[in-house]
């Protein structure tokens, strides 16, 4: 069992979300179309592919979790849209998966080994095709005042082993000049979205448990106990049991 089979329950429905903007924007700056093909690295439940899907012709998702693409697989359903899935990594995905338009790439590139990961890239991505690497996250401290008593919840409750190795509770992206550097790719674009919405208090506090470092596989016995705490701390902070969230939504767009 993978480190995030036990998330998979949690994460379409707790992690920030991309919201549509995100989507929209992207794919006028980028000139998707139907004719367009999008495959998806480390998809979990298919955020990204399925946000994608009503602006390009295909989609594919790729992960080693089957909870994962489990959920995926039910998203796509609801969705009504057609999400081929393959469970695997990208470092090793087989050559005869052809070329893609566009590769996405959300919470997951620092869980791919670099050499590989660019060997299978320059494959995997047409001439004139591009790499999106995107992320959705709480904006910093200072527009999301209750961040500084969540976090430190996290860490409190999370196994001192996983938090050191997750980097601070909630792994980022590579340095991504230099997970490019030497290859065919560069940096060429950035594209943020900003937006707030409303998140319930028990969601929020329920949201620790798609971290690898807090999943419920790490916590065990405590997962009771550390959601009546993080709520505790979250209340002061809301409203009508409501928490703001602001969120900034990026993508980081490589091309050759």
């Amino acid at each position: 069992m993978g480190r995030f089979a036990t998330t998979a329950l949690f994460y379409e429905e707790l992690r920030p979300p991309y919201p549509p903007e995100f989507f929209s924007e992207v794919a006028q700056q980028l000139k998707l179309s139907r004719q367009h093909a999008l495959i998806d690295l480390g998809t979990g439940p298919g955020l990204l592919a399925l946000g994608f899907a009503p602006y390009v012709g295909r989609i594919t998702g790729v992960d080693p979790e089957v909870e994962m693409l489990a959920a995926a697989r039910e998203a796509a359903a609801r969705a009504g849209a057609s999400l081929a899935l393959i469970e695997g990594k990208a470092e090793t995905l087989p050559d005869e998966i052809g070329a893609f338009d566009i590769v996405t790439i959300g919470r997951a590139l620092h869980w791919m080994e670099r050499e590989p990961t660019l060997a299978r890239l320059e494959r995997l991505v047409t001439p004139d095709g591009v790499i999106a690497v995107c992320t959705s996250v709480s904006a910093p401290h200072s527009r999301n005042a209750w961040l500084d008593d969540y976090n430190a919840a996290r860490r409190a409750w999370s196994p001192a082993k996983l938090w050191a190795e997750s980097g601070s509770g909630d792994r980022t992206h590579r340095d991504l000049p230099a997970f490019f550097s030497g290859s065919h790719f560069r940096l060429a674009d950035r594209i943020l979205i900003e937006t707030t919405h409303e998140v319930g208090v028990n969601d929020l506090a329920r949201r620790v448990l798609t971290f690898s470092s807090s999943s419920p596989e790490a916590l065990g016995d405590n997962v009771e106990a550390m959601l009546a705490d993080v709520e505790a701390r979250l209340v002061p902070f809301s409203r009508d049991g409501l928490v703001t969230e602001a969120l900034v939504s990026v993508a980081q767009i490589a091309r050759r």
